[in-house]
């Protein structure tokens, strides 16, 4: 019963990851009417913008089953540990929301502002799919992580970031909702043919604020690390999983200007979307550990 809940959360892990890196492949590809405005359905003409929409809505399906299955046999298995019931309930609960979400951008035009929202409520179920894999593999006990007590300080900074990140997040997904990807042809400041002014249009405004948002973020998270290394050098699951945070932020910074090199290279874009995920994924299981820490 055991590895065959282990098999189910890793599958139903790698489903999410792919729900995510899809949802990105339907926005970059502008095939969210590869179906027409049909939902559950698909009909129309075959088409690449067809085969891309249908695949995601296939995918999307198969982790709504298999995350309801993890959710169920969680719960039953080891209900006992107490975050499990909590995040079995919220990782059904935001698949279904964004799925519904989808729906609703199908079948009833939506503005570009809410069709944002899509990415971050799927980082959540994501996150909650991930918790519940960790708790399953029982990686706390492996990296002696029970006994752990962060900072006052270090836990309101996790808490802070994470809040933060969704905004950053948000303000990445209507970049690509507007289609201002390119909206600067420079980085990592705005350069085209004039100087920034007040009469620019709203896609350079958005590229800018995100660029903004992104240099804090990863900014803030290489500070925590020097604050993390300094009061927990010997703790494995601080010192190491923080530093893993450090290389996906380097990376998610140095593949946004690669967006801009590269003319928005479609590999490049997915792998942008995949770095943010495994990042928040992470910082959600530092949440985790604070949570309990103030229980200790």
């Amino acid at each position: 019963m055991v590895k065959g809940l282990k098999v189910l959360s890793i599958i139903s892990t790698l489903l999410m990851i792919f729900v995510l890196v899809g949802g990105a492949l339907v926005t970059k590809t502008e095939s969210g009417m590869g179906c027409g405005a049909n939902w559950p359905f698909c009909y129309g003409e075959w088409s690449m913008e067809m085969f891309i929409e249908l695949s995601h809505r296939m995918v999307s399906g198969l982790a709504g089953i298999f995350v309801l299955l993890l959710s169920i046999f969680s719960w039953i298995k080891i209900g006992h540990i107490r975050e499990t019931k909590f995040l079995a309930f919220i990782s059904i609960f935001f698949l279904v929301l964004q799925g519904l979400i989808g729906a609703a951008a199908v079948l009833w035009s939506q503005s570009d502002f809410v069709l944002a929202l899509h990415f971050g409520i799927s980082l959540v179920s994501f996150a909650a799919v991930l918790l519940l894999t960790i708790l399953i593999f029982e990686i706390d006990q492996k990296f002696d992580a029970e006994s752990l007590v962060i900072k006052p300080f270090i836990r309101k900074q996790f808490i802070l970031l994470t809040i933060y990140l969704m905004v950053v997040v948000y303000s990445g997904a209507l970049v690509r909702h507007i289609d201002s990807s390119l909206a600067c042809s420079g980085w990592p400041f705005c350069v085209n043919s004039a100087p920034m002014k007040f009469d620019y249009h709203l896609g350079q405004w958005v590229q800018m604020g995100h660029r903004l948002l992104a240099g804090i973020a990863f900014i803030w998270t290489w500070i925590l690390y020097l604050v993390i290394n300094k009061h927990y050098p010997n703790v494995k699951v601080m010192k190491q999983g923080w530093f893993i945070q450090t290389v996906l932020i380097s990376i998610q910074v140095i593949l946004g200007a690669l967006i801009i090199f590269t003319k928005v290279n479609l590999i490049i874009a997915l792998l942008h979307a995949l770095i943010i995920t495994l990042f928040f994924g992470l910082l959600c299981y530092f949440l985790l550990l604070s949570y309990r820490s103030v229980k200790r």
